[in-house]
Protein backbone atom coordinates (compact mmCIF):
# COMPACT_ATOMS: atom_id res chain seq x y z
CA UNK A 1 0.00 0.00 0.00
CA UNK A 2 1.24 3.50 -0.52
CA UNK A 3 1.61 5.92 1.93
CA UNK A 4 1.66 9.69 0.69
CA UNK A 5 4.38 11.75 2.09
CA UNK A 6 2.74 13.89 5.46
CA UNK A 7 0.12 10.79 5.57
CA UNK A 8 -1.50 10.03 9.12
CA UNK A 9 -1.46 6.63 10.14
CA UNK A 10 -3.07 5.16 12.89
CA UNK A 11 -2.55 1.91 14.44
CA UNK A 12 -5.41 1.44 17.08
CA UNK A 13 -7.11 -1.77 18.64
CA UNK A 14 -9.60 -0.87 22.02
CA UNK A 15 -6.95 -0.32 24.11
CA UNK A 16 -4.13 1.10 21.89
CA UNK A 17 -3.75 4.05 19.50
CA UNK A 18 -0.89 5.12 17.71
CA UNK A 19 -0.72 8.11 15.44
CA UNK A 20 2.55 8.30 13.20
CA UNK A 21 3.24 10.65 10.51
CA UNK A 22 5.16 9.56 7.17
CA UNK A 23 8.38 11.92 6.59
CA UNK A 24 9.38 9.25 3.73
CA UNK A 25 7.93 9.12 0.50
CA UNK A 26 4.66 7.15 -0.89
CA UNK A 27 7.12 3.73 -2.02
CA UNK A 28 9.43 4.26 1.37
CA UNK A 29 7.60 5.49 4.24
CA UNK A 30 9.40 6.69 7.28
CA UNK A 31 6.89 6.79 9.91
CA UNK A 32 7.33 9.30 12.80
CA UNK A 33 5.84 8.57 16.24
CA UNK A 34 3.01 11.49 16.90
CA UNK A 35 1.06 10.55 19.62
CA UNK A 36 0.93 7.17 21.76
CA UNK A 37 -2.56 6.64 23.77
CA UNK A 38 -3.11 3.60 26.18
CA UNK A 39 -6.26 2.88 27.98
CA UNK A 40 -5.27 2.20 31.23
CA UNK A 41 -8.95 1.79 32.55
CA UNK A 42 -9.49 -1.07 30.76
CA UNK A 43 -9.25 -4.10 33.41
CA UNK A 44 -10.20 -7.87 31.69
CA UNK A 45 -13.63 -8.71 31.42
CA UNK A 46 -13.42 -10.97 34.71
CA UNK A 47 -11.87 -7.95 36.73
CA UNK A 48 -14.71 -6.01 35.72
CA UNK A 49 -17.89 -8.77 36.02
CA UNK A 50 -19.25 -8.91 39.43
CA UNK A 51 -22.23 -11.31 38.82
CA UNK A 52 -23.00 -14.03 36.80
CA UNK A 53 -25.71 -13.64 33.99
CA UNK A 54 -28.80 -12.82 35.17
CA UNK A 55 -31.99 -15.34 34.61
CA UNK A 56 -35.21 -14.06 33.75
CA UNK A 57 -38.11 -15.95 34.74
CA UNK A 58 -42.20 -15.84 34.99
CA UNK A 59 -44.50 -16.94 37.16
CA UNK A 60 -46.85 -17.59 34.26
CA UNK A 61 -44.54 -20.26 33.33
CA UNK A 62 -42.55 -18.53 30.20
CA UNK A 63 -44.45 -15.47 29.54
CA UNK A 64 -42.60 -12.30 28.08
CA UNK A 65 -39.09 -13.41 28.82
CA UNK A 66 -39.63 -17.11 28.17
CA UNK A 67 -37.93 -18.20 30.95
CA UNK A 68 -34.32 -18.09 29.53
CA UNK A 69 -30.72 -16.69 30.68
CA UNK A 70 -29.49 -13.34 29.81
CA UNK A 71 -26.41 -12.91 28.05
CA UNK A 72 -23.69 -11.63 30.11
CA UNK A 73 -22.01 -8.07 29.63
CA UNK A 74 -18.74 -7.77 28.76
CA UNK A 75 -17.62 -4.87 30.42
CA UNK A 76 -14.42 -5.10 28.86
CA UNK A 77 -15.42 -5.33 24.89
CA UNK A 78 -17.81 -2.39 25.71
CA UNK A 79 -14.89 -0.48 26.94
CA UNK A 80 -12.79 -1.51 23.55
CA UNK A 81 -15.65 -0.13 21.66
CA UNK A 82 -15.60 3.10 24.24
CA UNK A 83 -11.98 3.84 23.35
CA UNK A 84 -12.32 3.28 19.37
CA UNK A 85 -15.52 5.45 19.47
CA UNK A 86 -13.06 7.80 21.01
CA UNK A 87 -10.06 7.01 18.72
CA UNK A 88 -13.10 7.91 15.74
CA UNK A 89 -13.99 11.18 17.70
CA UNK A 90 -9.93 12.50 17.78
CA UNK A 91 -9.71 11.44 14.15
CA UNK A 92 -12.55 13.94 12.93
CA UNK A 93 -11.24 16.84 15.39
CA UNK A 94 -7.89 16.45 13.76
CA UNK A 95 -9.84 16.80 10.31
CA UNK A 96 -11.52 19.32 10.91
CA UNK A 97 -8.35 21.30 11.95
CA UNK A 98 -6.68 20.09 9.13
CA UNK A 99 -3.86 18.51 10.57
CA UNK A 100 -3.93 15.56 7.65
CA UNK A 101 -4.85 15.39 4.30
CA UNK A 102 -4.39 11.38 3.89
CA UNK A 103 -4.91 8.83 6.79
CA UNK A 104 -4.09 5.10 7.03
CA UNK A 105 -6.15 3.31 9.73
CA UNK A 106 -4.66 -0.04 10.51
CA UNK A 107 -6.87 -1.88 13.50
CA UNK A 108 -7.96 -5.34 14.32
CA UNK A 109 -11.03 -6.84 11.92
CA UNK A 110 -13.41 -5.78 14.93
CA UNK A 111 -11.80 -2.44 16.14
CA UNK A 112 -11.74 -1.03 12.26
CA UNK A 113 -15.49 -2.38 12.38
CA UNK A 114 -16.08 -0.20 15.25
CA UNK A 115 -14.32 2.92 13.84
CA UNK A 116 -16.27 2.68 10.80
CA UNK A 117 -19.56 2.87 12.67
CA UNK A 118 -18.29 6.69 13.73
CA UNK A 119 -16.10 7.93 10.63
CA UNK A 120 -17.33 11.48 10.33
CA UNK A 121 -17.27 12.88 6.55
CA UNK A 122 -13.81 14.33 6.89
CA UNK A 123 -12.03 11.37 7.87
CA UNK A 124 -13.86 9.08 5.39
CA UNK A 125 -12.99 11.68 2.66
CA UNK A 126 -9.27 11.75 3.49
CA UNK A 127 -9.33 7.82 4.11
CA UNK A 128 -6.44 6.22 1.83
CA UNK A 129 -6.51 3.01 3.15
CA UNK A 130 -7.00 0.50 5.97
CA UNK A 131 -5.54 -2.76 7.20
CA UNK A 132 -7.42 -5.21 8.92
CA UNK A 133 -4.34 -6.46 11.55
CA UNK A 134 -3.36 -6.12 14.56
CA UNK A 135 -0.30 -4.13 15.07
CA UNK A 136 -0.36 -1.94 18.24
CA UNK A 137 2.13 -4.13 19.38
CA UNK A 138 4.63 -4.26 16.88
CA UNK A 139 7.71 -1.90 16.14
CA UNK A 140 7.52 0.89 14.26
CA UNK A 141 10.08 -0.73 11.17
CA UNK A 142 7.89 -3.87 11.45
CA UNK A 143 4.59 -0.99 10.80
CA UNK A 144 6.04 -0.22 7.11
CA UNK A 145 7.00 -3.31 6.05
CA UNK A 146 3.07 -4.37 6.64
CA UNK A 147 2.53 -1.25 4.86
CA UNK A 148 4.36 -2.22 2.22
CA UNK A 149 3.73 -5.31 1.71
CA UNK A 150 -0.18 -4.74 1.57
CA UNK A 151 -1.67 -4.30 -1.45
Amino acid sequence: MQVPHDAVVVVADGRKMLFLRNEGDALHPNLQVEKKVIDKHNPSHNDQATDLAGGASSTRGGGQWGGGNMEEVDFHQLEEDRFAAETADLLRKRALANDFESLIIIAPPRTLGELRKHYHKEVSDRLRGELDKDLTGHTVPQIEQALVNAE
